[in-house]
């Protein structure tokens, strides 16, 4: 059983050894000393990096504001946009960078090019 004293360690979520995706095992409750074993998937924290976590506690702490994530880690805001892109990216998003300009879908619509329903999906990143 886990003593309420033991240190807590950051959660390990790739294989050091191999760098894939770690998954669970076993489940404690330090109160209980309840035991669940298992195979469970960490979901998408697995995804992610001990370091991409705790950026992910900060930003969420922070309302989803990236300048202030990144005043409150003492880094760019441009370092913290890159970080939050790569973490966008470990999920299967798209990195902003990587999505179509607005204004330039904006002027596709504008000039014929594309339909309204086109540009409204290009827009949603679709």
């Amino acid at each position: 059983m886990i003593s309420r004293r033991s240190p807590v360690q950051r959660l390990l979520t790739r294989d050091p050894a191999s760098g894939r995706e770690l998954m669970v095992t076993r489940l404690e409750s330090p109160d209980s000393g309840l035991i669940i074993e298992g195979a469970f998937s960490l979901g998408w924290i697995g995804r992610l990096t001990p370091d991409q976590l705790d950026f992910v506690g900060v930003l969420l702490r922070n309302r989803g504001n990236a300048q202030k994530a990144a005043a409150e880690l003492g880094m760019a805001y441009n370092t913290a946009r890159n970080r939050l892109d790569d973490i966008v990216e470990a999920l299967g998003g798209t990195a902003e960078e990587e999505r179509p300009d607005r204004s330039e879908i904006l002027g596709r619509i504008a000039s014929g090019e594309i339909s309204a329903d086109e540009g409204a999906k290009l827009l949603r990143g679709e």
